[in-house]
């Protein structure tokens, strides 16, 4: 391999060595998952937490709620192998959500007893309601202990426009909901009961309208064909008669 060559490799490799070392933390801390859900209503939210240690275990999770926009509805889905703590605290002042008045909201989630091993992530869910219609996101402060005492606190929130800082908190995006449809959905609706109505009206003898409709078509055709009868009788006789009178004519 000629000099020039080595050279290139070298450079190469460094590069993209870089790249790996500057991208690592940025897929490695602590997010929420999905990253957004609809305003006002419940969500299912998993905290993702990777271990970033070669030589530690994750073996504690604290997730700390917004104040300014406290969720009433707090509940975990058990993750085996960890205990979970759900802390409730009284607000400052009490908030009004959804036209109840609510002095006290969850403020904290601890996950604790279990352990992440170096390479490993594990989810941790919670259902979350009502969420705010009078904000856009939910920043999560969140703190990862590892079984060293070493603790990372993903706390910093990302100015608008910024970069991504160094330990960002897991932020939730608060979306518009989907009424996308359903007028179309009503109109359908209104169409199929007005079917309906004309399809299954009931007489007060208990006979449907489709029964009517039947009855009356059959009582139609009976009455033709009586009439019909009548004028074959008729028409008969007057045949009838016509040859009695023509063979006493003959005779004469």
């Amino acid at each position: 391999m000629s000099v020039s060559r080595r050279r290139l490799s070298l450079v190469a490799g460094t590069a993209a060595g870089a790249v790996l070392f500057l991208s690592g933390p940025a897929f490695a801390h602590v997010s929420v998952q999905p990253g957004e859900a609809e305003k006002g209503g419940y969500a299912t939210i998993n905290f993702k937490v990777p271990n970033e240690r070669d030589d530690a275990s994750t073996v504690n999770l604290e997730i700390s709620f917004p104040t300014d926009h406290p969720l009433a509805s707090v509940m975990p889905q058990p993750v085996p192998g960890w205990d979970v703590k759900v802390t409730r605290s009284k607000l400052d002042k009490p908030v009004e959500i959804h036209g109840s008045k609510i002095d006290e909201a969850v403020t904290k989630v601890t996950w604790s007893g279990g352990k992440i091993a170096p390479g490993q992530f594990q989810q941790f869910p919670l259902s979350v309601g009502q969420l705010p219609e009078d904000a856009d996101q939910l920043v999560f402060k969140a703190i990862q202990t590892y079984d060293n005492k070493e603790v990372v606190r993903w706390i910093e929130e990302t100015e608008e426009g910024g970069e991504e800082p160094e330990s960002p908190a897991p932020v939730l995006k608060l979306i518009e909901a989907a009424d996308a449809g359903h007028g179309h959905d009503a109109d359908s609706a209104e169409d199929a009961d007005d079917t309906d109505k004309n399809a299954g009206t009931t007489s007060a003898d208990g006979s449907s309208h489709d029964e009517e409709t039947s009855a009356a078509g059959s009582d139609s055709s009976d009455t033709t064909a009586r009439v019909l009868a009548v004028v074959g009788i008729v028409v008969g006789a007057a045949g009838v008669a016509f040859g009695v009178l023509a063979g006493r004519r003959r005779s004469a």
